[in-house]
């Protein structure tokens, strides 16, 4: 199966959810046989050195593209005097076009995979080159409902109305664009049922099929990592330009912590993950109990070494992967029904739900307090993730996609 899978990051290093994702796709096609192409952006100065070498494991050919700067008169000039969404230009550039026309003049390929909407935005120039060559669009999120999601959080403050007006305006555009990236492929696959849902609605005669987000749960086994945090260490991660991400943190800073450190005064929360905003570092200054780590190579080790792991997002769609990987890492969760969305209702069993800031940090304050609850959760989410989300016991359903489509 020649296979050509387009996306918005190098796979690797995996530390945010679509990366993970992107790279657990990329073995599973390896253990299928397929020919893979990736074709992807990146940002040379942030490549690491063992990256080329790991995805040239698991492709044929690696192909890198700068990504785009893409300022914000840009973003305003699009926002204001066009009708396209953001993310149909956020990738916009004129040597991907080049470098993709170029590769499907030369090549000829059985699938082509676009990983996310923004890279979507190419797929006519497949299905104008290689009219034969299955299209399969894999949904992240249904990007529509997520930034209706977005758009109710930020309504809730006044401070953040535009915020709010800004993603009611890009919800309206990103459905028509998702509409017809859905028309064009062959099939989509979803992260969940949920966004099969949402997707589905959109009214395309396209099969929609449901694929959660995975990982390699071995990898999550505790390996002696040493790692010296203060305190009682409540551990959050993510990408923290990630409008979701940001505004779970403000929400835990502002609403729930000082519950918490009522309680227990010496609790502290590290914020794991790149691209921390300024707004982020003025919480920070002002609670020494809050500590962004910035990036890190891997959460790996903050997991293991976390009292509890807390996700108090309210906006979201998908699956969250951070989620998945807590689990995996044994960790004692508490999170909200967002954080927890597309996950099969037995989740519950492995973790604590709370939707209200009393009632989040009356149960993080709980779990603090005893040893064996966490235990149990630890145990329960762990064998959760082994048997439900392991890449193991998800290849075998996206091949059968691949079947369905007449390829693999």
């Amino acid at each position: 199966m020649r296979t050509l899978i387009i996306t918005p990051h190098p796979p690797f290093p995996a530390q945010q959810g679509a990366a993970l994702r992107n790279l657990g796709l990329l073995h599973c096609l390896k253990s299928f046989g397929a020919q893979v192409t990736l074709l992807t952006f990146s940002e040379s100065d942030s490549m690491p050195a063992a990256a080329p070498a790991r995805l040239a494991d698991l492709c044929e050919q690696v192909i890198y593209i700068p990504a785009p700067p893409r300022s914000m008169p840009q973003r305003l000039h699009d926002l204001l005097l066009t009708r396209e969404p953001d993310l149909a230009r956020r990738l916009h550039s004129v040597e991907f076009v080049r470098c993709l026309t170029s590769l499907l003049q030369t090549r000829s390929f059985d699938l082509v995979q676009f990983e996310g909407l923004e890279t979507a935005a190419y797929a006519p120039i497949v299905r104008r080159l290689q009219p034969n060559a299955r299209i399969v669009y894999d949904a992240h999120n249904a990007e529509f409902a997520l930034q209706r999601s977005m758009a109710r959080v930020e309504s809730l403050s006044l401070w953040r109305l535009p915020a709010a007006l800004y993603s009611r305006t890009q919800a309206k555009r990103i459905t028509h664009f998702e509409r017809a990236v859905c028309e064009r492929a062959d099939a989509v696959i979803a992260v969940s049922q949920d966004d099969a849902e949402h997707l589905s609605s959109l009214g395309t005669p396209t099969p929609i099929h449901t694929l959660p987000n995975g990982i390699f749960a071995d990898d999550y086994t505790a390996r002696g990592n040493h790692l010296e945090l203060s305190g009682i260490p409540l551990v959050f991660t993510g990408k923290m330009d990630y409008r979701p991400n940001v505004d779970a943190i403000q929400w835990f800073a502002e609403s729930i912590f000082g519950d918490i450190l009522a309680q227990n005064d010496d609790a502290k929360l590290y914020v794991v993950g790149q691209a921390v905003q300024g707004k982020l570092l003025v919480l920070q200054q002002s609670n020494p109990s809050i500590a962004f780590t910035g990036w890190v190579e891997s959460v790996k080790p903050f997991l293991h070494h976390a009292t509890v792991f807390v996700a108090p997002l309210r906006m979201g769609s998908g699956t969250r992967l951070k989620i998945l990987e807590a689990m995996a890492a044994g960790c004692a969760i508490v999170a909200t029904t967002v954080a927890i969305s597309g996950l099969e209702d037995a989740v519950r069993d492995a973790l604590i739900v709370a939707d209200t800031a009393q009632g989040f940090s009356s149960a993080v304050n709980r779990l603090i307090g005893d040893s064996e609850a966490r235990q149990r959760l630890s145990a329960a989410a762990r064998r959760y993730a082994c048997e439900r989300y392991d890449w193991s016991i998800l290849a075998p359903r996206l091949r059968q996609i691949y079947a369905g489509l007449g390829v693999g």
